[in-house]
C-alpha cells in the first residue's frame, strides 16, 4: 500500500486537488493509500469526496474509510461497490494501484466497449499503466478503436485537460 510521504502519495494528493479545483466531485474506494491521497487532495481544497466502500473488504483486511470522505456509500459486497464506481462515474482517472485498480480499469473499459455504459474519459495516470497495458494490449486481440478508449497523463494538469477535452468530444 502506498504510504504518506512517498512520491506516489504526494502526486495523488495533487491529482485530487486538481480535480476538485476544476469542479469535479472525486469518487474513490474510500480507504487508505492512493484512495486516501486523492480524497485528501480534493478535500483540502474544498472539494466533494465520495467514498464507496464494502463490508467485504472491511472484514477481510480491517479497512476503514479515510478521514477526507465527505459522502459515504457503503455496500455489502465488492461486486456492488465496483459496479457503483464504474456505472456512476462521469469519467475515470486510474491512479497507480494493484489488482483491484486493474479490475476497475478493465471493467470500465469493457463496459464502454460493449456499450453497457456510454463512452466516458478513461485516463491512466503515470508510467505504471502505460507499461502494464503495453504488455497486455496486442493488435490481434484489441482493435485500435478499443485501444484509443484509454489515454495517458503524466501530470495532474494533463489529467484535468484530458477529462475536459474528452467530455467535450462526447457531447
Amino acid at each position: 500500500m502506498v504510504q504518506r510521504g512517498t512520491p506516489d502519495y504526494d502526486e495523488a494528493v495533487q491529482v485530487g486537488a486538481a480535480l476538485a479545483q476544476a469542479g469535479y466531485t472525486v469518487m474513490t474506494g474510500g480507504y487508505s493509500g492512493i484512495m486516501e491521497a486523492v480524497s485528501r487532495g480534493a478535500n483540502e481544497v474544498g472539494g466533494e469526496v465520495v467514498g464507496v466502500t464494502t463490508e467485504q473488504l472491511e472484514t477481510l483486511r480491517a479497512a476503514r474509510i479515510n478521514d477526507w470522505v465527505t459522502e459515504h456509500i457503503p455496500y455489502p459486497k465488492l461486486a456492488e461497490r465496483l459496479n457503483h464506481l464504474v456505472r456512476e462515474a462521469d469519467g475515470y482517472v486510474v491512479m497507480p494501484g494493484g489488482v483491484g485498480t486493474l479490475g476497475e480499469l478493465t471493467l470500465a473499459w469493457e463496459y464502454m466497449r460493449v456499450e453497457e455504459i456510454p463512452m466516458r474519459p478513461l485516463v491512466c495516470y503515470g508510467e505504471l499503466w502505460a507499461r502494464v497495458l503495453a504488455a497486455f494490449v496486442d493488435d490481434r486481440y484489441v482493435p485500435k478503436s478499443h485501444q484509443q478508449m484509454v489515454t495517458f497523463a503524466q501530470t495532474p494538469q494533463e489529467v484535468v485537460l484530458q477529462l475536459q477535452q474528452q467530455m467535450q468530444e462526447e457531447k
